[in-house]
């Protein structure tokens, strides 16, 4: 925020940053009961994405930084899952899920590309 760093500027980081906006957004609606369990595991997960795609950015190694951006990507299937359960529960409806369902379809290809980006021979 205060840094102006260049991955602040990627489409990946906005992409990340707008999925935990929509996993906030969406687990508002979730009930009460829920609060410490799902609501709390996909905020975390949410964050987690944004979190360790920058300081997988920050990381002078191809190896360091892939390491993190695959941390971010599982982070990003585990809230897939764990929406995916909410759906079960019926604790989102079907109507509620596009917002959510982009951001993490978006986010997901994006960080395979830059894993797959990382891996290859420059």
């Amino acid at each position: 925020m205060f840094l102006n760093l260049a991955h602040t500027r990627l489409e990946v980081y906005k992409t990340s940053q707008e999925l935990a906006l929509e996993c906030y957004r969406i687990t508002k609606k979730f009930p009460p009961d829920e609060r410490f369990a799902l609501v709390q595991q996909i905020r975390r997960a949410a964050i987690s994405v944004h979190l360790n795609l920058a300081e997988g950015c920050s990381r002078k190694s191809q190896k360091e930084r892939n390491r993190y951006f695959e941390m971010s990507r599982g982070s990003v299937i585990e809230i897939d899952s764990a929406i995916g359960i909410s759906f079960k529960l019926e604790d989102v409806s079907l109507e509620e899920l596009p917002a959510v369902g982009n951001s993490i379809i978006k986010t997901f290809k994006l960080l395979s590309g830059m894993i797959k980006s990382e891996d290859s021979p420059h």
